[in-house]
Formats: C-alpha cells, sequence, structure tokens
C-alpha cells in the first residue's frame, strides 16, 4: 500500500501539486496569466478524458507495476524539459502530453489496485489512505519545495529580481521531477508481480459493447457527477494560494506556506472520513461533505467575511478543504457499494473518470478568466458565487446514488 500512496501521488506532483502550491511563483517567473494557465491545463484535460475510457481496458489487462512505472517515468521526462521555462506554446505541449503519461497507463490500474488491497468492508479506509498518504506526501514535497523558496529568496526587505524567481522555480522543478524519476524505479522494484489471468466466461471479457451497458446505469451516472463534482472543488483549490497573495496581500513565501499548510488537511480529512465511512457507509458521508462545500462558498460568495479578520477567513478555507478533500477519500470508496464484480473495476473506473475528471479540461480556464489578469477581493467573490451551483449538484447526485443502490 505504501507503494501505491507515494506512486499514486509523485505522478501528480508535476502537472498539479507544483501549479496548486507554486502558482504565485510560476505566474511571475513565466510571465503568464491564470487564463493561459488555464489553457495550458485544459489541454492536459483533452488528453486525460480520452486516456481515462482507454485506460480502464488497460488496467483490466496487464499488471499495475508495470503500467505505474512507465507512467511516472515518463512523466518525469517531462519535468526535465519543464526546468528550461519553456515559452507558454510549448507548456501547453508539455500539459497536453502530460495528459497521456499521467493517465492511460496509470490512474486506473492504481484504483483497482487499490480496491483489491481492502476488502469488502474497508473500502473507506483503504481509499482514505490511498488518498490520504498521497496528501501527507504532497504536502511534504511542497514544504521541502517552499523551504528552497526561503532559503534562495533575498532577506527581507531586498527586493526579489525576475532571475531569483527563475532560478528558484528550476530548482524547485528539477527536485521534484528528480524525486519522480526515483519513485518509478522504486515502483517496479516493490510492487509485487502479479499474473492477469484471461477469464474466458463471457461476463468478464471486457468490450466496449459492455462498457457501454454501463454507462446507462443510474448508479454509474450519479458516480460520475459526485466524482465530477468533488474533482471541481478539489481544482478550485488552486486559488488558495493567489487568494492569500492577492486579496490578503500575503508575500510570494507567505502564500506559497499557506498553500503548503492547506495541503496538509488531505491527509487527515481523507483518512478521518474514510475510518468513519466503513462504521457507516461511504456515500452516506458524501451529503455532509458537499453540504460543507455549499455552505462556505456561499460565506465566501456573498462576503460575509469581507473586511472581517484574516483568521476567520483562514478558518473558512480549512473548512473548504476538509470537505473538499473528503469527498476525494469517499467517491472511489463508493464502488464496493455498486457491487461491480471485480474484473470490471478498470472498465468501470475508466467510465466514470471520463466524466468524473472532465473538470481537468476547463476549471483552470474558468478560474482563470473568472480572476483576470490582477484579480481583487470581488473577482474571488464573483468565482465563488459562481461555484455554489457544483456542491449543489452534488448533493442532488449523492442523494440519487444511494437512491439507486437501494435497489441493488
Amino acid at each position: 500500500m505504501f507503494a501505491l500512496i507515494i506512486a499514486g501521488e509523485a505522478i501528480f506532483l508535476l502537472p498539479f501539486i507544483l501549479m496548486r502550491v507554486f502558482k504565485p511563483v510560476i505566474r511571475e517567473a513565466f510571465l503568464i496569466s491564470d487564463a493561459q494557465i488555464g489553457e495550458a491545463q485544459a489541454l492536459y484535460g483533452i488528453t486525460a478524458v480520452i486516456s481515462y475510457f482507454f485506460g480502464g481496458f488497460i488496467a483490466d489487462k496487464w499488471e499495475a507495476r508495470k503500467l505505474l512505472s512507465i507512467s511516472l517515468f515518463l512523466t518525469a521526462i517531462g519535468g526535465f524539459w519543464m526546468t528550461l521555462i519553456p515559452s507558454i506554446f510549448t507548456l501547453k505541449i508539455l500539459y497536453a502530453f502530460w495528459g497521456v503519461s499521467t493517465i492511460l497507463l496509470f490512474w486506473a490500474s492504481l484504483i483497482k489496485a487499490t480496491r483489491q488491497w481492502g476488502n469488502k468492508n474497508n473500502q473507506g479506509l483503504s481509499f482514505g489512505l490511498l488518498d490520504g498518504g498521497r496528501g501527507f506526501f504532497a504536502a511534504t514535497i511542497a514544504l521541502s519545495g517552499a523551504a528552497i523558496l526561503t532559503f534562495f529568496f533575498p532577506d527581507k526587505g531586498i527586493e526579489i529580481t525576475f532571475e531569483n524567481k527563475v532560478q528558484t522555480l528550476q530548482y524547485i522543478i528539477g527536485s521534484i521531477t528528480c524525486i519522480v524519476f526515483l519513485i518509478s524505479f522504486l515502483t517496479w522494484y516493490v510492487l509485487p508481480k502479479e499474473e492477469i489471468k484471461t477469464n474466458t466466461e463471457k461476463e468478464f471479457q471486457f468490450n466496449f459493447k459492455q462498457a457501454f451497458s454501463l454507462m446507462k446505469q443510474g448508479k454509474v451516472i450519479f458516480h460520475s457527477l459526485i466524482i465530477f463534482c468533488a474533482y471541481c472543488a478539489y481544482k478550485l483549490t488552486g486559488v488558495y494560494g493567489t487568494y492569500a497573495r492577492d486579496v490578503w496581500k500575503y508575500s510570494l513565501e507567505e502564500a506559497t506556506y499557506f498553500a503548503v499548510s492547506i495541503q496538509y488537511i488531505r491527509p487527515f480529512a481523507a483518512i478521518f472520513i474514510g475510518w468513519i465511512a466503513d462504521k457507516f457507509m461511504p456515500s452516506k458521508l458524501l451529503i455532509p461533505s458537499f453540504a460543507i462545500l455549499l455552505v462556505i462558498t456561499i460565506i465566501f460568495g456573498f462576503g460575509f467575511l469581507e473586511n472581517q479578520p484574516i483568521f476567520l477567513s483562514f478558518t473558512a478555507f480549512l473548512l473548504i478543504a476538509f470537505g473538499t478533500y473528503s469527498l476525494r477519500g469517499l467517491y472511489f470508496a463508493i464502488i464496493e457499494e455498486t457491487k461491480t464484480p471485480i474484473q470490471l473495476t478498470g472498465t468501470l473506473v475508466g467510465i466514470i473518470s471520463v466524466v468524473g475528471f472532465t473538470p481537468d479540461i476547463f476549471m483552470s480556464l474558468f478560474t482563470g478568466y473568472m480572476l483576470g489578469e490582477n484579480p481583487t477581493i470581488i473577482e474571488y467573490q464573483h468565482l465563488f458565487t459562481t461555484f455554489t451551483i457544483i456542491p449543489i449538484v452534488g448533493l442532488l447526485a449523492a442523494l440519487g446514488f444511494r437512491k439507486s443502490i437501494s435497489k441493488l
């Protein structure tokens, strides 16, 4: 399980965690706006969505050890490319490449291996450990990167030059890339070999007809919508650091450390909610998690914390992060409740991921255009107000899922 946790987050350090934590620095070192970053990540989303679907079939036919290791190795190659601080055009090509390298051979294999690791009575804990462990690893890597930022930036009172920002970011990207590269080899040697048995029974033959049959089931449709809404919330965490920079007027270092502190909510929330979920049912806890998101986005969107002490907004960010990361620990744990055969796990994951992770295409683009070039608290309020529709849809999908599985 440890190897799955480390590999499961290492694969996303470069395309996601790097941007989520160090976005304020990246904007200034690459000389790009939030909208341009969104355009690059939209290309990632397009190639990733295609990869999700076909990756499900691949996961059911080849062993996870090979698939995960190859994905990590290819992703690390892209990291070396990024250390050159390429143009925005080249950065877009890189993100499109990462959409394939991080998903096609990786994602469904990871989820299937995690489901196999846990039994039917501790799926909440299994996926809570996976996402919580991934969160702790990501936060620790981010904290190390923030330390590099502090080490290379001049002392307070001395102007931080453009060269300081570029050089420091290159050290951060290079360090993370080396970590991903090493973990690709660790995964190859640590994960056990598995024999993929081809079942000749008709019910376990994987084909497009079977996939389209799954797509039409209500439980699968609601499951896809749950992941979609939860993942939109997760993508929104990318603006937490820039909010601190733009609204609270934090320095680059302070904004980065704030973004890192939010990351440490993830392991606590995912593991705690997973443990609780196994005592009840994972799907039951989706409802309060979405409710937290709805309340906090309303608070931010309608400016209830405007002109209030910063610690109140800080607390609100901790709460919305808790709700978001709780959902991450739950949305694959509910697979067991659908009573889908283990042999079809990869195929099912591929199907629900096609819809569930489409926010990779538009969320960064959406937030970038909503915030504009020089966002103020007004732009952030508009963003949160518009976002309130997402937890509402999530609540309805969770209720629909509960109703659909009650018939099984």
